[in-house]
This record gives structure tokens, C-alpha cells and sequence, in this order.
């Protein structure tokens, strides 16, 4: 089923099923916006991933809550489908940082996370994940 690329803010899904988030679009109330367009990902039934680039901007409590409870209540469709969640980190030292913290998120949502240094490894990655059918956690 396709769907309308134009209609999704929060993720840039011209290039699917590599989905990129958007950090501008997570503003106070995007929670909303953001369940609707993963449900419409989830609509399509082919695995994607999704990469955040690096400066993500901190979420509204609210936003984290909603977002969370969705996560847990999809997580089995979610980890069938979404390969991987990759975010992008440039710096080394913050990047071995997040690394430490990916196992506990890929536990408690079913999905990979990986951690890349760049947009272009990022996409590398990506790709190589949708040619296999799974993230590398």
C-alpha cells in the first residue's frame, strides 16, 4: 500500500524503507504526528530503518511518555519491521558513550540500535541492513 510521502513531517520517507527523523519537527505535542506515521510505516509491511541524525532535539516529557507507552504497546510489529534504529554521532567519545546505552533500548524495544559516525555510514549501513532483512543486534 503506498502512501503519501508529502503527509509524513516528523520523518523524511522520499527514500523508504530508509527512513530519516527529522529534528526539526520534534517540537512540544509532535507525539501525535509521530504514532500516526509509524502506524502508517507499519501499514506497509516491509521492514525499513530509521536514522536520526546527529543533534537530535530533546523531547517534551509528554512527547517521551507518549511515545514510550506506543513503543511498548507495538513493540512486537515494530521489532518485526524496523530493523534498526541507527543515529548519527560524529564524535568518537560520545559515540562510545551512546554504544554503552544501545543494549538497554534494544532490550526494552525489541529493535537494533546502532550508532554510526557519519550520514554516508549511516546509510551504508542501512542499506546493507534492508538487503540482509535484519539489523545487526
Amino acid at each position: 500500500m503506498p502512501f503519501d510521502h508529502q503527509a509524513f513531517i516528523v520523518h523524511d520517507v522520499s527514500d523508504f524503507p530508509i527512513i530519516r527523523s527529522r529534528p526539526e519537527a520534534i517540537v512540544p505535542g509532535y507525539a501525535g504526528r509521530w504514532v500516526s506515521e509509524m502506524e502508517a510505516l507499519l501499514m506497509q509491511g516491509q521492514p525499513f530503518v530509521v536514522i536520526f541524525p546527529g543533534g537530535q532535539a530533546e523531547e517534551a516529557h509528554e512527547d517521551r511518555k507518549r511515545r514510550g507507552i506506543w513503543l511498548k504497546a507495538n513493540k512486537q510489529v515494530l521489532g518485526r519491521l524496523c530493523l534498526s534504529l541507527i543515529a548519527i554521532e560524529p564524535d568518537r567519545l560520545k559515540r562510545i558513550a551512546l554504544r554503552a546505552q544501545t543494549a538497554m533500548a534494544t532490550k526494552a524495544f525489541g529493535i537494533a540500535m546502532e550508532i554510526a559516525a557519519s550520514s554516508e555510514e549511516a546509510t551504508a549501513l542501512a542499506t546493507r541492513q534492508i538487503a540482509t532483512g535484519r539489523g545487526t543486534a
